[in-house]
């Protein structure tokens, strides 16, 4: 006898490649979406579960404006609705106001329709009940492309700090020289990306470590009788140790904001924005208020640290206990040297 042959259907046939074609897509779809995004959008294929620190960079270019849009908004049809959230360590009013909330809303919600797999930390609560679909097209600026090169990262490993209205109470004052919106990427608790919008101004600075920026260290700092930049709360307590430590010619600035002071130590065009050589806060502060100072320091050449010399990690707790002393292009560890007793002033 013959052997039986084994006959399909059509039917049969069909079902059977709809399977395949399942397989297939399946096991390239994440390839074929990551060729069309280098096609389309003039950008490297992006691996599942990866993220592109040039992408991520000029998104947060973008959220940092329109959060500075809020902010302005907000203030020029004087909305403030400003309300006190608690208090400070010093005992101080902490300021909210619909500028803080509607910025935040704007630039959480832009970084994290780009971005889903990405851990962001924002300064005020995110209203689950409230979400908003703000999409990004992905454009990259220019100035962006030709000096950064695209980097991939996992994104289990990146952690935005957003800050969406730095200087709430000098923005409460009509002080808006001093107000910033601010975006910082962290990769491993380690910064990276840091943005810096003034929303009055019309001036963003941004910077990626080992990449590049559109912003530079001035050409001078003085180092023997330093011009310091300190908080308005704790100006006093500042240039008592500063005097004792470089002479009564020294300098102390007091001024709001810490993407404010940070502007300060570069060289940095905007015409409001004061010069100083140091940056030093002798209390509690919150990683949202220097991530972005931070990273872009860093990428500058720069350094931040604890006033003890430590370096900060952009993971875990959002508080940093032991006050910061911020330089560049100056002996970093010689003024931490110089100036223990502010660390022995910020654990009182």
């Amino acid at each position: 006898m013959a052997p039986m042959g084994i006959r399909l259907s059509p039917l049969g046939v069909a079902v059977f490649c709809l399977l395949g074609l399942g397989v297939l897509y399946h096991l390239y779809s994440g390839f074929l979406a990551g060729r069309f995004a280098f096609f389309m959008l003039g950008g490297p294929a992006v691996e599942s579960g990866s993220v592109d620190l040039r992408e991520l960079l000029a998104a947060s270019v973008v959220a940092a404006v329109k959060g500075g849009e809020e902010v302005k908004l907000v203030r020029e049809g004087n909305n403030l609705n400003e309300k006190a959230k608690g208090k400070t360590r010093e005992g101080a009013d902490e300021m909210l106001t619909f500028g803080d909330l509607h910025s935040n809303r704007k630039m959480y919600y832009l970084l994290k329709t780009a971005f889903p797999g990405v851990q962001i930390n924002t300064e005020e609560h995110v209203d689950a009940d409230d979400q908003e679909k703000i999409f990004w097209d992905h454009s990259i600026p220019e100035d962006i492309k030709r000096k950064i090169q695209s980097t991939l990262v996992q994104a289990d490993s990146v952690t935005v700090w957003i800050d969406p209205l730095d200087a709430t109470q000098e923005y409460t004052e009509n002080l808006l020289q001093y107000v910033t919106t601010m975006v910082c990427v962290a990769v491993n608790g380690k910064p990276v990306i840091g943005v810096i919008h003034k929303p009055f101004f019309a001036y963003t600075a941004w910077a990626m470590v080992d990449g590049g920026s559109n912003v530079k260290p001035r050409s001078s700092y003085n180092e023997q009788t330093p011009t310091i930049i300190v908080s308005r709360s704790h100006a006093g307590t500042v240039k008592q140790v500063a005097w004792q430590t470089f002479g009564n010619k020294s300098t102390i600035i007091s001024a709001g904001g810490s993407g404010y002071k940070v502007l300060s130590l570069l060289d940095v065009p905007e015409v409001s924005q004061e010069k100083a050589d140091v940056y030093i806060h002798v209390t509690y502060i919150k990683k949202w208020d220097i991530c972005a100072g931070n990273a872009m320091l860093k990428a500058l050449g720069g350094k931040m640290t604890t006033l003890a010399g430590e370096e900060i990690s952009y993971t875990g707790s959002e508080d940093v206990e032991d006050g910061l002393i911020a330089s560049i292009n100056i002996n970093h560890q010689r003024l931490v040297e110089k100036l223990p007793i502010l660390y022995k002033t910020s654990q009182n």
